[in-house]
Order: structure tokens, then C-alpha cells, then sequence
């Protein structure tokens, strides 16, 4: 973590919560640095004590969600609609964000969750977690398709890091990334010459989709949520 930071950030990297859930905090004068309330926008510097002054909720979700395709992330324009309306619409579903995005045009598997603590832990590219895709294109792939990918494309001038590709069926593959682009496997495919017609996340880490449809979600519990936690480091 590089100093100054926004106080917000802060509070979110040490897992007392979201940056939203942390600026009401600071708005409602429950945040100190060195012994001051804090002030929304606030930067901290190394040194400074921070005192955060309520309890955080002890009974922590985590969903493992199939967002389907044309549904928005975070952010819905007009007329659009986004994962947490979806799940308040489907199931009264209220409490929960998602960890990250994925394009409107794709679908597949994202995390809802009401624990702050695993954001950044799960989204910094440092930390180098799988994420698997199930991808079809608009036509065979050669035999240099797989050697590649996996070694790296030239996407605008950026390099893609390794990545694990296995043809499945003549038009369609998987990939394994550790790194996260905007629009990487689309720009990937272009920069080879193919066009992605269906793009699918099925795995993040050890969490799969299983088989649960678009729309619906399962509870990550048990072993299978301890062991989640605990590669995160938490």
C-alpha cells in the first residue's frame, strides 16, 4: 500500500469495509485519524492511527453468481439493468456487490458479497488469481491459435501475460489468466484474426460455476468457503 492514501481506500485494504460503506462511516463522524474525526476524502499518511468506531457485521455472504448476458456489472446507464437490481428483482436479494466485472456482452461466473475485506485481495493483478473462460469464435482454429495465446498477444501495444488455452471444439477453447484487461480475451482473439462470439467465465481460483443457470446463484459455504478465504489470505 503507497502513501498518501484516500481514507476510504485505506479503510477498504484493511478490511473494515467497502469504499462506499466507508465514506458513510466518515460522513457519520465514526472514523478518528490521531485521535481527529476524519473528513470524507481525507488522505492518510504512514503513521497515522486510525480508529474506526463501529462493529462490522459478523455474518459474512458469498455467492457464487451467473450473470447472464446483457446484464451490467456496476453502473447500469438508462434502460440498463445491473447485478444488484437483477438480484433484488429475482430473489429480495439486498446487501450484497459484486467483486469485480464482466463486459455486458459476456456471462458467466462473479462473486456477490457483502465482506469488503476480499476486494482488493481477490482484484490486485499482484496477486496473480486464476480466472477460467470458456470462449467460441467466428472459425476454426489453426494449430498456432493455442501456441499464441498462451505465449502472449500484442494487444495496442501491451504484451498479455502466459495463459493456459485448451481447444475443445473446433471453433472454441478455454482459457486460464492470471490478469484481468479490459476486454482482454476479445482483444486477444481480434489481434489473432478471430471475433469471440461467446465468452463464458466458469472458474475464479477454485470457485466454479458449477451448474447453475443464468440468473440464479449458489452459496460459497463449508470447506469450499474456507478454503477461498484462506487463499486470500484471510
Amino acid at each position: 500500500m503507497e502513501y498518501p492514501i484516500r481514507i476510504n481506500k485505506y479503510l477498504a485494504h484493511k478490511g473494515h469495509c467497502t469504499r462506499r460503506a466507508a465514506d458513510e462511516l466518515i460522513a457519520a463522524g465514526k472514523v478518528l485519524v490521531n485521535g481527529e474525526v476524519a473528513a470524507v476524502g481525507q488522505k492518510i499518511n504512514e503513521g497515522d492511527v486510525v480508529d474506526v468506531r463501529f462493529k462490522p457485521a459478523k455474518q459474512y455472504q458469498y455467492l457464487a453468481y451467473y450473470k447472464p448476458r446483457g446484464v451490467i456489472t456496476h453502473s447500469p446507464a438508462e434502460g440498463e439493468t445491473d447485478i444488484e437490481a437483477r438480484i433484488k428483482k429475482d430473489y429480495g436479494l439486498t446487501g450484497v456487490f459484486p467483486v469485480g466485472r464482466i463486459d455486458k456482452d459476456s456471462e458467466g461466473l462473479i462473486i456477490l458479497t457483502n465482506d469488503g475485506r476480499i476486494t482488493d485481495r481477490l482484484l490486485h493483478p499482484d496477486n496473480a488469481h486464476e480466472k477460467e473462460y470458456a470462449v467460441w469464435v467466428d472459425k476454426n482454429l489453426t494449430g498456432h491459435f493455442k501456441k499464441h495465446m498462451e505465449e502472449g498477444v500484442d494487444i495496442e501495444g501491451y504484451t498479455t501475460k502466459p495463459a493456459e488455452v485448451h481447444p475443445k471444439q473446433k471453433n472454441s477453447f478455454t482459457i486460464t489468466l492470471t490478469e484481468g484487461k479490459k476486454h482482454q480475451i476479445r482483444r486477444m482473439c481480434a489481434a489473432l484474426g478471430y471475433q469471440v462470439q461467446r465468452l463464458k467465465r466458469v472458474r475464479i481460483m477454485d470457485i466454479a460455476i458449477k451448474d447453475i443457470k443464468p440468473g440464479q446463484f449458489r452459496k460459497i459455504t463449508g470447506e469450499e468457503q474456507k478454503q477461498f478465504l484462506k487463499d486470500l489470505g484471510l
